[in-house]
Order: structure tokens, then C-alpha cells, then sequence
């Protein structure tokens, strides 16, 4: 078992490495085409390529460091380290797209001739090299929010170098260079689009907000099928990533009980949250006599 966890940490470094390699060629590529040719929209899918370097390289250092182990200085270890990553890669898509979205409502203006042939062949070498890295990360991306922050880049440029590619051959045929600020402010918009949700999930995580799959309501009244009088209260419920869900909760004791009775309700809590609800980490603190009110989240 804890082979096939490191051999699974050595494909995504590595799937991770050769999508880094590959977009930093496209970048420089696409850059240089896109001054020499005069193309807004190449220049915009070269830097969100550019984006993509970025994003990769805070997804391959996340995922090492998400791998370490906690320390008395760090008692987590780095396990948010990968929604920290995939935070910022998401505000960076939406930051490169408003600069696009700039850019293309002035270019509308005043349209330039472009050298359509350099836009053609760059963005196909565009689709080629995202595509494979896309299909490299693909499987990561289902099981990592870091994964996916950096798959959605990956595949958001390929889409966006098709859409360049479509506008190349369009200007080529029949001259239509304004056909060049139209998909630049397309792909833009597309970027906002698919960056906003993850921008949305990750803050979430970082600000520890009840995940939106769970009801805090219908958990305590799983919980309070199996401790009957003994209520609960205080209750606090997040994520720390993508695997770990933490629940803490004070437990109101009617009776006067002993340490091994109330070590059997915490274990039969336990089995509900885990079985019922998928959360693996819960913390029970016992109060007796106390001032159990109706609320379940402390107002203080």
C-alpha cells in the first residue's frame, strides 16, 4: 500500500515536470509569434500559458509539500498547502483574463493586419503541447483540488489556443482581423468563467466554512440518535484538504458518567460521522451540568 502511494507521488511530480517543460516552450513561442505577427489573441494565449508555468510550478512545489510530515513547528504538516495553490492559480486565471478583457475592447478601436500564417501554426503547437499535458494531469485532477486548479489551466489554453487557430484560418481566408479581439475577449470571459468556481471553493476551504455537501443539522440529529439525552453543542465542521474532513463538538453529559462509558459514545459517534457522513477526524469534549443551549454553533 505504501508503495503504490509513493509510485502514484513520483507519476503526478513527474506528469507535473513535463507539463512545466512543455509550457514553458509554448509560452516563449507564442510570445515571440505574437509580437512578430502582431496577433492580441496569440499574446493572450501565450500568457495564459504563461499563467499555466506559474500554476504548474505552485502545483508541483504544493504537492511535495503536502507530502511532509507534521512537526512539532507544524502540526499539520503542509496538508493546505495544495488549496493554497490551487487559490492562487485560480485568481491568477481571473486576473489574466481582466487584462485581456482590456486589452481586446481597445484593440476593437483600432484592428491591425496580422500575420495570420505565425497565428496558425503557433496555436496549433499550442493544442499539441496542452493537450498532452492535460491528458497527463487528467486523472490527478479528479482526487486533488491542486490537481484540477491545474488541469483547468491546462485545458482552458488548449481550448483557448482552438479558438486562436479557428481566428488564424478566419483571417487568413477572409481578412477579418477583427475576428482577433473577438476571441481574445472570449477566451477571457471563458477564464472568468471556469476560475471563478474554484476561486469560490478554495476561499471556502482557507476561511473553514461548513462544506456544502454536509448539513450540520442532519448531522446532529444522527449523532443524537446514538447519545440520546446527551446533546450536542459548539459544534465546528471544515475541511482541512481535499481528504480530510475535521469535526469538534462539545457533549452535554446529564449523568455523571465514567471516562470509559463516555470513551463508548465517542467511539459510537465516531462510527456515524465516518460511516454516515465521511468525516474522518472528529474531537469530543465532555461538559457536565452544563449549560447546554439550543444552538449547535458557539455565538461566542
Amino acid at each position: 500500500m505504501h508503495d503504490h502511494s509513493h509510485h502514484s507521488q513520483e507519476v503526478t511530480d513527474k506528469n507535473l515536470s513535463v507539463s512545466i517543460l512543455l509550457n514553458i516552450g509554448i509560452t516563449v513561442a507564442q510570445i515571440v509569434g505574437g509580437i512578430v505577427s502582431g496577433s492580441l489573441s496569440l499574446v493572450s494565449d501565450a500568457l495564459h500559458n504563461l499563467s499555466d508555468v506559474v500554476s504548474l510550478a505552485l502545483s508541483f512545489v504544493a504537492h511535495r509539500l503536502a507530502k511532509k510530515k507534521a512537526t512539532v513547528h507544524h502540526t499539520f504538516g503542509y496538508k493546505r498547502a495544495e488549496i493554497l495553490a490551487a487559490f492562487i492559480n485560480a485568481a491568477t486565471l481571473i486576473i489574466v483574463a481582466v487584462y485581456l478583457v482590456y486589452e481586446a475592447v481597445l484593440r476593437f478601436s483600432s484592428p491591425v493586419a496580422i500575420g495570420s500564417e505565425i497565428v496558425i501554426w503557433l496555436s496549433a503547437l499550442g493544442i499539441v503541447f496542452n493537450g498532452i499535458s492535460t491528458l497527463l494531469l487528467k486523472k490527478d485532477a479528479a482526487h486533488s483540488v491542486n490537481m484540477k486548479s491545474a488541469y483547468l489551466h491546462l485545458l482552458t489554453d488548449t481550448m483557448a489556443s482552438v479558438a486562436v487557430l479557428i481566428g488564424g484560418l478566419l483571417m487568413k481566408y477572409f481578412g477579418w482581423f477583427w475576428i482577433d479581439s473577438v476571441i481574445t475577449l472570449a477566451i477571457a470571459i471563458y477564464l472568468i468563467f471556469m476560475g471563478w468556481g474554484l476561486l469560490r471553493s478554495t476561499t471556502k476551504m482557507l476561511l473553514l466554512f461548513t462544506p456544502e455537501n454536509l448539513d450540520i443539522e442532519q448531522i446532529v440529529q444522527k449523532v443524537h440518535a446514538v447519545t440520546g439525552e446527551n446533546k450536542l453543542h459548539h459544534i465546528h465542521l471544515w475541511s482541512l484538504n481535499d481528504n480530510q474532513l475535521h469535526f469538534e463538538a462539545h457533549l452535554d453529559c446529564r449523568e455523571n458518567i465514567t471516562i470509559a462509558e463516555f470513551n463508548r459514545i465517542v467511539h459510537e459517534i465516531e462510527e456515524v460521522l465516518h460511516h454516515e457522513f465521511h468525516i474522518n477526524h472528529s474531537t469530543i469534549q465532555p461538559e457536565f451540568a452544563g449549560q447546554c443551549s439550543g444552538d449547535f454553533i458557539a455565538q461566542d
